[in-house]
């Protein structure tokens, strides 16, 4: 084995080489491990990697994962599984940086059988959908591991542990800056008070260089490794010029020690680390307080139908648990991972995969939390913990986001692109005039620029003031995916309306049946049995108004939206719905007795009668649909007849904003031609026949009343009792975009007003240093609280 004379970098991980005998073509490793992922990387087109950011030093251990050949460890790592694909998340405590997520999130380059995998960067793990029969979890690991990023197998409470462990650092930091500068301040008392003495004076400031060499070395590290990250990734970040204030101070502060045997600036220096270090610290601790209870996850509105002895009653999805019998209809979501014991499952997994293919389970079955029904109603057991935030990661996937850019963000990263180039320049320009002018205010007024102006608010008044809101519309019982749909709502100045079960209030409504015949025994248990699967408005009410639970199990089960349901039982076809489903007679047709919702029945295509649903309209609604109107362009689609035309214009008040008879995807095309007109456009719905129609608007609202029926298509949920507080979610969303506008205006006067003493350079670097975190505190105070006093102020609870 040859020594090496010189030490060689290993190409991957940056580590010294202890000989030259493990390489590719000119580029060394320092083990077998790190050549193997370089070779990995350059089989598939990925060394860029390598350009964004070098290995932080950690050499990969290639790790056994026997253990997760036992079937019964790895399939509690899952989130789902069906008979080709896998979902599973893994904690990485290795991920630090841009490159981490770029090289995590290719991994589909380096192994086909990976679809798909989403890292999420602040929680350190890593989700990926991959195929099981050619790629085991075992190997997955074991690849993560060769790239580097082994995966921590442990339930330990990680986000917790790694919040200790960076607070400890940055307290450590500040403890060393701190001792260090008080030191120094004792060692400049001879220069504050003007005892000039040579031998002491040249001593003192020997011993202050090497007082400040650790506070410029350790203490204020996190600012070069920030610049240096950034640099390798090809741009200037907000920390190039405070870690260049600090480099200009030190290295003057050395020049005027050595050359001209003066004090040099080092209590100046090491006070101004001292001070950002405990900026930072204070920040840390504001932004803990002011978002320690932003977790709108907990709010979720969701209500499942527990089965107990026999009887069904609803209780929130938080309540459920391991053990316990639940039950799921047509179009509901499967809240926990569960045993199928009895019904028909057809379950379609879009949440989870992103595709809409309905996958049968059999009696017996094991279902993942995620998928939903399509077709008859089923009977489960709980076996895993519900999760709330799995189900609401599932909402918010990437596959069902809609195009919209935020103008907010696309300003942010405008301005963060050329703000620090600009501080840099109005930087120099000025240290250049101090020097031919004053020389002794051209160090002042050079590292004052650079660390007062801070475009730190274009960062933080945004994620703060539309996180506070998601908390405050959570308690108000709206649920939104995340904050950019706040935005979003903001912006929509055109208002659509479903009817049935979005402002008509089905529990109010009393049915009324009219027949040609009396039904039989079994034609009254068909129909219970049929309208116990759906969760249409119109079934639940038909469903208590036929008092008789049946529990005949069908051969045939199916729900149209916009048609009605079907059903067959040993060889009868029993249909409820429209006439365009059910035939109704002409005769029958032309003089129905009553003329609100119908929903007609047939037995084997013959005609028997049909149930009226009155329309009963929410409390509160016409006011706000009147309040609407006169600041939106307000529009209500129904597939109902036109029944009640004459009721619904008094509260809308142009005719041609009434449509009715409208199908699914009628609904759909007058949103398209809405927005094609210039429209923003916000729609209201159940969510049963207008899923379309809610993909397709700007922001689409679902509205419901104690049912699992939410759809990836939404982009809120509404609890419909709330719906008459339409008008104050939307001025509050408003609002939020003002106050963010409103917060932007502040900072750039902060930053005017700080430069212009800066430049004149009477700004002392201490002083900016104290103000600079200020800004940001207050910056973010004004967004959370100024939302949370909107808030108070809107909403009486």
């Amino acid at each position: 084995m040859t020594e090496t004379e010189t030490l060689i970098s290993c190409y991957h991980c940056g580590l010294d080489c202890p000989n030259d005998e493990i390489k590719i073509e000119e580029k060394y490793f320092c083990c077998e491990g790190c050549k193997t992922v370089y070779s990995i990387l350059d089989q598939n087109n990925l060394c860029n990697y390598y350009d964004l950011e070098k290995m932080n030093g950690n050499s990969p251990e290639l790790a056994e994962f026997s253990f997760l050949d036992v079937e019964d460890i790895s399939s509690k790592l899952l989130n789902f599984q069906n008979e080709e694909i896998s979902k599973v998340s893994f904690y990485i405590p290795s991920i630090h940086c841009s490159s981490c997520l770029y090289l995590l999130e290719n991994m589909y380059r380096i192994n086909q059988e990976i679809k798909y995998s989403q890292v999420d960067f602040l929680n350190k793990t890593v989700n990926i959908t991959f195929n099981h029969n050619k790629l085991s979890i075992r190997q997955l690991a074991e690849l993560l591991t060769q790239l580097g990023y082994k995966p921590l197998l442990s339930p330990a409470d990680h986000s917790k542990a790694n919040r200790i462990t960076q607070d400890r650092k940055l307290l450590t930091r500040l403890g060393v800056a701190g001792f260090c500068a008080g030191n120094i301040m004792l060692f400049s008392f001879p220069e504050y008070f003007g005892l000039e003495d040579s031998i002491y004076q040249s001593l003192f400031g020997y011993l202050n260089i090497a007082l400040a060499l650790p506070v410029v070395v350790y203490s204020a590290s996190g600012y070069f490794e920030s610049v240096y990250k950034s640099l390798q990734k090809g741009f200037i970040n907000i920390d190039f010029p405070i870690m260049l204030s600090i480099l200009v101070a030190f290295f003057r502060g050395i020049y005027e020690v050595v050359v001209n045997n003066g004090a040099g600036y080092f209590d100046s220096l090491t006070g101004l680390i001292f001070f950002l270090l405990i900026g930072k610290w204070f920040q840390q601790k504001t932004y803990n307080f002011l978002s320690f209870e932003r977790d709108y996850k907990s709010y979720f509105p969701m209500a499942v139908t527990l089965l107990e002895w026999g009887q069904e009653k609803t209780i929130p999805i938080a309540d459920l648990k391991k053990g316990d019998k639940i039950v799921v209809r047509n179009g509901e979501l499967i809240p926990a991972d569960s045993f199928l014991y009895k019904g028909n499952a057809n379950i379609d997994f879009s949440f989870v995969t992103g595709e809409s293919a309905i996958i049968h389970k059999n009696i017996g079955d094991y279902i993942y939390a995620g998928g939903r029904q399509e077709g008859e109603k089923l009977e489960l057991e709980v076996l895993n913990d519900v999760s709330q935030s799995y189900l609401t990661q599932l909402w918010n996937t990437d596959t069902f986001k809609k195009t919209n850019e935020s103008r907010i963000k696309i300003f942010s990263n405008l301005v963060g692109k050329y703000f620090t180039i600009g501080v840099l320049t109005l930087a120099f320009s000025v240290a250049f005039y101090w020097y031919w002018t004053d020389q002794s205010k051209m160090l002042n007024a050079f590292t004052a620029i650079l660390i007062i102006a801070c475009p730190c608010t274009l960062a933080l008044s945004y994620p703060f003031a539309l996180g506070n809101a998601l908390r405050i519309f959570g308690k108000q019982n709206l649920y939104l995916k995340n904050g950019d749909i706040i935005e979003q709502m903001a912006h929509c100045d055109a208002i659509v309306f479903d009817k049935t079960g979005t402002i008509t209030d089905s529990k109010e409504s009393k049915v009324q049946f009219e027949s040609i015949r009396v039904l039989s025994t079994l034609e009254e248990n068909l129909l219970s049995a049929l309208v116990r699967n759906s969760t249409h408005p119109i079934a639940l009410k038909i469903r208590k108004f036929l008092i008789q639970e049946s529990q005949l199990k069908f051969n045939f089960f199916k729900e149209t939206p916009g048609l009605g349901i079907e059903g067959q039982y040993e060889g009868i076809i029993i249909k409820l719905g429209s006439d365009k489903l059910v035939k109704v007679p002409f005769e029958k047709q032309k003089n129905l007795k009553f003329k609100d919702s119908i929903a007609h029945l047939s037995f084997n295509d013959k005609y028997v009668g049909n149930f009226a649903v009155p329309n009963n309209y929410r409390v509160g609604i016409e006011k706000t649909i009147t309040e609407l109107t006169k600041k939106y362009d307000t529009y209500l689609l129904s597939g109902d007849n036109d029944a009640e035309r004459a009721q619904l214009e008094k509260s809308f008040y142009i005719k041609k904003n009434l449509q009715f008879n409208f199908s699914p995807h009628d609904k759909l095309n007058f949103i398209k031609h809405l927005q094609e007109k210039g429209k923003k456009v916000l729609m209201i719905g159940d969510g049963l026949n207008d899923a379309g129609a809610l993909k397709q608007a700007d922001m689409g609202i679902v509205v419901t009343e104690d049912t699992l029926n939410f759809t990836p298509m939404s982009d809120g949920i509404l609890k419909a009792d709330q719906l008459k507080e339409l008008p104050k979610y939307l001025e509050y969303s408003q609002f939020g975009m003002k106050l963010i506008q409103f917060s932007y205006g502040f900072s750039l006067m902060y930053n005017t007003i700080g430069l212009v003493f800066a430049v004149q350079g009477t700004l002392s670097p201490i002083v900016a240093a104290i103000l600079m975190p200020l800004n940001s505190i207050t910056l973010v105070s004004i967004a959370s609280f100024g939302m949370i006093w909107k808030g108070k102020k809107l909403f009486s609870n």
